[in-house]
């Protein structure tokens, strides 16, 4: 199993005979890279996240996300492959009644790991991203950056293999957004395949990284 590699074979997705979201799309994302996805609203960036992150299954054609063909998963392995990848999204999807600390350390509580474990590696992770001070704060009392830092810590925390961000920076200002795509790049650069969502054109100016550009649910470029 390869930690990290994704491959698209001639992926069809549709929600209805006339409504395509994915057409024939193959695409390749070794391991440790940082990819854009891009294209206006409706191209279907969001539809192919779903699909690496296995919320949704193709209609036609193979998808394989860390080298299990998402089409033949069992559920048992859908457990575990979606523990290997993190999702980042543009509203956060916080719980508001939940403080940092509780929002962060949720997917480990339901993964069964023990307290004195989920303690110390929350700390450590919102530490990593500037919120030591922040763990008893809720939501609500939050800046969108610092929210948006609560929802990467809380996809960061069992070291995923793939990080899936959409729209990370949607809904925030132009410093806010280098902040976060900074740490963005600093979970790359510790091994992470990255994929960014975003129909931001200033996010994409003069980066060197691998963009892929998706028009009505095809690859363009």
């Amino acid at each position: 199993m390869v930690f990290g590699m994704i491959k698209l074979f001639n992926v069809y997705k549709n929600f209805g005979p006339k409504n395509p979201a994915i057409v024939d799309l193959s695409l390749n994302i070794e391991k440790g890279e940082f990819v854009f996805i891009t294209g206006p609203s409706g191209a279907g960036k969001t539809t192919l996240l779903k699909i690496i992150f296995c919320s949704e299954r193709p209609t036609s054609g193979n998808a394989l996300v860390n080298g299990i063909n998402i089409n033949r998963i069992k559920e048992k392995q859908l457990a575990f492959l979606r523990r290997k990848i993190g999702v980042v999204f543009q509203d956060f999807k916080l719980l508001p009644n939940r403080t940092v600390f509780n929002n962060v350390s949720l997917c480990l509580e339901i993964s069964g790991v023990q307290y004195p474990i989920i303690r110390k590696k929350v700390h450590q992770t919102l530490r990593q991203l500037g919120l030591s001070k922040k763990e008893r704060y809720y939501p609500p009392q939050l800046s969108g950056g610092e929210q948006q830092r609560v929802a990467i810590a809380r996809a960061i925390i069992n070291n995923p293999s793939i990080l899936l961000a959409d729209e990370p920076t949607g809904n925030l200002d132009p410093e806010i957004t280098i902040e976060i795509m900074a740490l963005l790049e600093e979970i790359h650069q510790r091994g992470t395949t990255v994929l960014v969502a975003t129909h931001s054109q200033e996010l994409l100016k003069d980066t060197e990284k691998k963009i892929v550009t998706l028009n009505k649910g095809r690859i363009v470029k």
